[in-house]
């Protein structure tokens, strides 16, 4: 049975598609109307290229199941999420701001610390920080940007609220699929692209190339650029490969750099020693130098935190920049847009309570049954509890690790994440998203045109996770009519 959008329901969410049934969101008829006119066989032809094209080309993401690494296919659907260009364009100013607020905060941590001495932000959420690093008190990395690269999770409430759920600044991931789930929707549904105007995503790698020539400490035309991986057993490595690839630098290990005598990073070649201008590190900060961090670690570089300070070269993104990753940090991002840009915020939070506060903590124990608790410096969705699907034996343990490490923890309501019709067999279904744009930020700024769209494949699942077994879609950024007048 061809589809019949009469007879789609995503009961109590926003779909990202369907507005009503049978009433495709404006952006979306095209798409909806071309879904429709296929049957049932076509479908499955469309799917099974699409999973041809995955297996061919190797792209892989691991899953953490009971302890074991599980490497699999990329779980990537069909069917687009689609988000109209004058929305976006709201949202693109709002990321944009947010991030130059996070980058102040980062650099007014390690230098002045104008906004503890203000009041604004209080100086125990730092003293609690996992991620403050006092290695990079005093630096000045240029253009002043300390997270150059950010994936910022986004969600949209059943009112249709966009929110900002959380910022990820350290290494953040997924962007590689990002662009690789472009090629995979123009392979199995290259009519539509004729047919709308979908803003392209993969001129990707050339700006992030361009953001890093722009932070070498040589002024040349070709700086020498390195993404400096853990290695091949890593669950982002096919992204780190893809990346160097894609820009056409030098995939590296540790072992394949060394700090000379000069306060200088030079890669092994063939030829010899290569100076090495900027670094794209996937490593955490307390593996990227032992002499620094920890001694133990077999994954970075001995000395390049030294030949950072002199000034000799950049990394991206800049160690410490994890202080403003913290859960707890987010909850004061709209009083940092205010206090160092003046502006208000563009794009909400999520509403948020810090059990480190005890007013607040009272009320999220007295009402844990109904929030979302979230450890400050997890990942992944791990670590977490959902209240509201919780059992009385879940909801008791995470009483005792609040009462015991109330810095850790903050609360916030669940938010019934929109949907996106999504391929489930030979069913079309509703299922739960989110979005991560990746912005970057240097000497200019840029924001992906959409961003990753992750699927909970599970039905009626929350968790879009794809360490956890979530999926993915190509999200698109459609110009309308309208927009193309105006232009």
């Amino acid at each position: 049975m061809r589809i019949n959008w009469n007879r789609y329901r995503s009961r109590g969410c926003h779909d990202e598609l369907i507005a009503a049934p049978g009433e495709p969101r404006p952006g979306a008829v095209g798409l909806c109307n071309y879904l429709a006119s296929l049957s049932p066989e076509e479908l499955k032809v469309r799917k099974a290229a699409a999973d041809l094209a995955i297996k061919t080309m190797g792209i892989t993401f691991t899953v953490y199941s009971e302890g074991q690494n599980i490497d699999r296919q990329w779980p990537f659907d069909i069917v687009p999420r689609v988000i109209e260009a004058r929305e976006w364009r709201q949202t693109e100013a709002g990321l944009r701001q947010r991030l130059a607020a996070l980058n102040c905060f980062i650099h007014d941590v390690y230098n002045a610390q104008r906004i503890l001495r203000a009041g604004v932000v209080p100086e125990s959420l730092l003293a609690g920080s996992r991620n403050l690093r006092p290695q990079c008190v005093g630096m000045q990395p240029p253009h002043g940007a300390w997270a150059h690269i950010c994936g910022t999770d986004l969600v949209r409430d059943r009112d249709g609220t966009l929110y900002v759920l959380e910022d990820n600044l350290r290494v953040p991931s997924g962007v590689s699929y990002m662009i690789e789930n472009r090629m995979l929707t123009k392979r199995v549904l290259p009519e539509l692209f004729a047919d709308q105007e979908i803003l392209p995503v993969d001129d990707y790698t050339e700006r992030l190339f361009e953001m890093m020539v722009s932070l070498s400490p040589r002024q040349q035309d070709k700086p020498e650029i390195v993404v400096l991986t853990p290695g091949i057993y890593n669950s982002a490595y096919f992204e780190h490969a893809f990346l160097a690839r894609e820009m056409g630098v030098e995939l590296v290990e540790g072992s394949d750099l060394i700090v000379g005598e000069d306060d200088c990073v030079y890669m092994r070649t063939i030829s010899g020693l290569a100076r090495v201008d900027v670094i794209y590190r996937r490593i955490d900060d307390l593996f990227l130098d032992p002499a620094t961090f920890n001694p133990e670690s077999q994954l970075g570089v001995r000395g390049l935190m030294r030949a950072w300070h002199n000034g000799n070269v950049a990394l991206v993104n800049a160690p410490g920049c994890g202080v403003a990753d913290d859960k707890v940090v987010y909850a004061y991002v709209p009083e940092m847009i205010r206090y160092y840009l003046g502006e208000e915020p563009i794009l909400p939070n999520v509403p948020t309570y810090l059990c480190m506060e005890e007013k607040q903590r009272q009320h999220v124990l007295a009402n844990i049954g109904k929030l979302v608790i979230k450890p400050a410096n997890e990942s992944g969705g791990y670590g977490m509890l959902i209240g509201p699907q919780a059992s009385r034996r879940e909801i008791a343990e995470f009483r005792k690790r609040i009462q015991a490490d109330p810095r850790n923890y903050v609360a916030q309501p669940l938010i019934t994440l929109s949907t996106v019709p999504t391929l489930c067999g030979s069913r079309i279904e509703p299922r739960h998203v989110d979005l991560r744009p990746f912005i970057l930020q240097a000497r200019d700024t840029y924001v992906t045109a959409g961003g990753l769209t992750r699927v909970a494949l599970v039905k009626g699942s929350y968790v879009v996770n794809s360490s956890q077994g979530g999926g993915s879609k190509d999200t698109w950024i459609v110009a309308m009519p309208d927009d193309r007048r105006k232009a």
